[in-house]
């Protein structure tokens, strides 16, 4: 169990398918390069479900309660000068042990109001995005930021905001433990690894952040002013979806889902 005491020393580590897209034909994703962050990792019984329910209850309740924490933390946290101007902090949403962890750049309008990540327009792209490979943020998905208050206008986070918040995500990311990570947008992807490259560059092509693989692809939003870009932010979700079959040995085509994973 991670107590408040433990969390201190966390926080101070680091300072579709339909609905979606409809891609006809199929395009072949290469995927080789992803299961090298693999190979060390064991693979669960196609039997345990997506949700990670194979883990015991008190385990989940440890790591809610110290998720619980952090956002206590976040909620009273004035590092930067967008504590001025919230109405309320959006530390994320989800289950406590998720298969995956996906992050964005911060909250909007929307999510500031109510102090939930993607709950806007774009929240409702990327649900049906994750539905397209079986995720959902209430079964096996935990769904955070890289700033956890809304910056003014939606303006980009600057390198300074981004750093004050960077402790929050870092223990977030010690308690959750996932599988693998999903990031949406240059934001996202830029401050995890630390790099100027776009986006357009990044994407479609597996990294690693503490250890832990991770895909970056378009934004909903991007995809909202540009209807070409669903065509290779599927083909980034279909490769995505193809790493986590191979790490699980579950599928998560919804097509062959049998009823053995929760939707």
């Amino acid at each position: 169990m991670v107590c408040e005491k433990d969390l201190e020393s966390i926080s101070s580590l680091v300072s579709l398918a339909d609905a979606f897209f409809s891609c006809r034909p199929e395009v072949k994703c290469d995927i080789s390069g992803a299961y090298a962050f693999l190979q060390a990792q064991s693979v669960p019984s196609a039997e345990k479900e997506i949700s990670r329910d194979d883990t015991n209850n008190e385990t989940k309740e440890d790591t809610a309660a110290t998720l619980q924490n952090i956002a206590r933390k976040v909620a009273s946290c004035k590092r930067c000068r967008l504590c001025g101007g919230r109405k309320n902090t959006v530390p994320g949403t989800g289950v406590p042990q998720p298969l995956v962890l996906v992050i964005g750049e911060g909250p909007g309008a929307d999510e500031d109001a109510s102090g939930e990540p993607f709950v806007g327009r774009a929240g409702q792209l990327l649900d049906k995005m994750l539905a397209a490979i079986c995720l959902d943020r209430k079964t096996n998905c935990f769904i955070a930021n890289i700033v956890k208050c809304r910056p003014p206008n939606n303006r980009d986070p600057m390198a300074d905001e981004a750093d004050a918040c960077r402790s929050f995500l870092d223990a977030q990311i010690s308690v959750l433990k996932p599988k693998l990570i999903l990031t949406l947008g240059r934001i996202a992807v830029q401050n995890l690894l630390n790099t100027t490259t776009g986006i357009n560059k990044l994407r479609g092509q597996f990294f690693e952040y503490k250890g832990i693989p991770l895909l970056p692809t378009y934004h909903p939003s991007a995809l909202l002013r540009n209807e070409d870009l669903k065509r290779p932010a599927w083909e980034d979700l279909k490769l995505f979806r193809s790493c986590l079959e191979e790490l699980t040995g579950l599928s998560f085509d919804p097509k062959k889902q049998n009823g053995n994973a929760k939707k």
